[in-house]
């Protein structure tokens, strides 16, 4: 049996702390010979007491789930891997994956584009032909993901690209973007999640193939550590719309108010000028007139009801007989005519009239 040569402490900085000590512990720590003071200091175990020894083995990944937890939390991360769908220069989305605020994913599958696909970007996205073998259709993975987002706050990186590929909308409210957050920016520019990872959190991604997986955990570790500020911040900015909201209805209202009676008092003025200025007409003196007149139409006597004009003496009639309309001229000389007298005459003209052609 071959004799298995002492493992040096230096040389197990990618295992967990647990297998640092455990090896630490078994075989001991021989770095190689520099001073007295150091071979000292790293005999039997001694190398366990150094306050930096366990930060460097725990902020290897800060990454990995600090639980077992795979509830849906309040808040998720998401992140999307894309296609190239057409010419291959539109993104369709290839890879969706969900984690809770604990990093422990909720949701990562694979979806096949409605589209055919003419570029993996492999060399990015990490997504191969035979990932897509078992994939699921774009509908299920779209159904899946909003019933997940439905009510709670999400996380990512440039949501809105990842949005646009699953067609999905978010209230804005419950959005937290790192590429947008203030004191993640540079200026007014927006940094990459990559630099965002290794700057706040000491951690080393996407230097090769994109992990979605690793991207959501980065995006959400950044907002957790970040949660209590970034919450202030947005409910701020809520209250300061509410307050601009009110402001701008307020003025609506005061504005409308005054208009309103500006242009009363306007139109007031102006009628009140155009009547000074064209005097109207007097009224006409009107009285009804019933009587007994003679039709210029039919020369019958008929009683009508009008409507005379007591000034100038004029007024309009329709006769009862033959339905004409006339006006009439009411003098001193207009008497009424006995429409009874002129029917005996007209009576005994026509009697007269059957006697002689008898």
């Amino acid at each position: 049996m071959a004799r298995t040569a002492p493992i040096f402490g230096h040389r197990c900085k990618r295992q967990g702390f647990q297998q640092c000590y455990l090896t630490l512990q078994i075989h001991g720590s021989r770095p190689p010979k520099t001073s007295n003071t150091e071979t000292q200091n790293s005999i039997l175990g001694k190398r366990k007491e150094r306050p930096d020894a366990e930060s460097d083995c725990s902020q290897i990944n800060p990454l990995i789930p600090t639980n077992d937890d795979f509830s849906v939390t309040d808040a998720i991360a998401m992140d999307c891997e894309m296609v190239g769908v057409g010419q291959g220069n539109r993104s369709a989305l290839g890879r969706v994956t969900v984690v809770n605020q604990w990093g422990n994913v909720l949701y990562d599958e694979f979806v096949r584009p409605v589209e055919r696909i003419a570029d993996f970007r492999t060399q990015v996205s990490g997504i191969r032909p035979r990932d897509l073998r078992k994939a699921k259709d774009f509908s299920t993975a779209q159904k899946k993901v909003a019933l997940l987002m439905k009510g709670r706050i999400l996380v990512g990186h440039a949501l809105s690209n990842d949005l646009k590929a699953l067609l999905l909308s978010h209230p804005k409210k419950d959005l937290r973007d790192t590429s947008e957050y203030q004191p993640f920016l540079k200026g007014r520019r927006r940094k990459a999640l990559r630099h965002l990872a290794a700057e706040f959190l000491g951690a080393k991604i996407q230097s090769g193939e994109h992990c979605p997986i690793e991207d959501a955990r980065a995006a959400m570790l950044l907002y957790q550590r970040n949660r209590k500020e970034w919450e202030k911040s947005i409910r701020d900015q809520m209250r300061l719309r509410q307050k601009q909201k009110k402001r701008n209805q307020k003025g609506k209202t005061n504005d409308g108010d005054s208009l309103d009676r500006r242009g009363a008092l306007g139109l007031n003025l102006e009628m009140g000028k155009r009547k000074s200025r064209a005097k109207p007409p007097p009224k006409k003196r009107m009285d009804k007139l019933d009587t007994v007149f003679s039709c210029p139409f039919c020369n019958h006597g008929t009683s009508v009801e009008c409507r005379i004009d007591m000034k100038n003496l004029i007024g309009e009639a329709v006769c009862g007989i033959c339905q004409e309309s006339f006006s009439m001229t009411i003098t001193a000389l207009t008497e009424p005519i006995d429409i009874y007298s002129e029917w005996i005459d007209e009576c005994e003209r026509v009697n007269t009239l059957e006697d002689d052609g008898a």
